[in-house]
């Protein structure tokens, strides 16, 4: 396998990562974007999206169920987005401040919730979803408060990545309701191209800043400040005349 970033091919030359032009993948994992999707609004969707898509379709995501969306990040957007496309009866976007509200709702949220501020959110909506995604990277989460939010075998699925170790939580949180936790990683290429018909079906867009090329550093500085709203997208300043070739 020859990773995205870093990696080597058998010739010896070395993968240079999505910042290019171009891209060298075996033909298996090359994917046709439908052209009612943008190019721009599927960038983001290769990593991000599939990401929470995947986790969402194989958890039933869709009519009768209610979804919580933990983390209104990147990743976080792209849950509210199609959760709400797949036809959920509720989507809560659970974030620790009330900033970003009105963005979660425009983005189709039914509900928010503020953990940081109200210190009883885990009590007034214990028991009332049926899955959880939750996109967030700290250590610090409040995992076994996450789990009151869910009913009886409800799921919650972790997809962002802690450095550290994930909390501790109780047995009981467990076994009281037969809750499950998991984990999922990407998607695969058939997951990748479900979503990119799906979006194209049902107009799903993601919320992006197109940013120049050269300013990729200070993009991921931005980003890792959290100024992303949501996702940015590195566009190479020769690429209209190159595409009129």
């Amino acid at each position: 396998m020859v990773g995205t970033y870093n990696g080597k091919y058998p010739d010896g030359s070395s993968s240079m990562g999505g910042y290019a032009d171009f891209a060298r993948v075996p033909a298996h994992f090359a994917i046709k974007i439908p052209s009612a999707v943008k190019s721009e609004d599927a960038a983001p969707m290769m990593c991000g999206g599939v990401t929470v898509w995947s986790p969402l379709k194989k958890n039933g995501a869709g009519p009768g169920k209610r979804v919580g969306i933990v983390g209104l990040g990147g990743l976080g957007h792209f849950g509210v987005l199609f959760a709400k496309a797949l036809g959920c009866d509720q989507v809560v976007a659970i974030s620790r401040r009330k900033n970003k509200e009105k963005d979660a709702r425009a983005m189709g949220a039914t509900d928010y919730i503020a953990t940081a501020e109200d210190e009883k959110w885990a009590r007034k909506h214990s028991q009332s979803l049926d899955l959880i995604i939750s996109t967030v990277s700290s250590p610090d989460m409040p995992l076994e408060s996450y789990l009151r939010l869910l009913r009886t075998n409800g799921t919650f699925i972790q997809v962002g990545a802690p450095e550290d170790k994930l909390p501790r939580i109780g047995a009981y949180s467990l076994i009281q309701k037969g809750v499950k936790v998991g984990g999922s990683n990407i998607g695969s290429p058939k997951d990748i191209e479900e979503m990119l018909n799906f979006a194209a079906e049902k107009g799903v867009k993601p919320w992006i800043e197109q940013r120049s090329m050269k300013d990729a550093n200070q993009s991921v500085v931005d980003m890792e400040d959290g100024k992303a709203r949501y996702r940015y997208v590195l566009v190479n300043a020769d690429q209209d005349s190159r595409a009129k070739l």
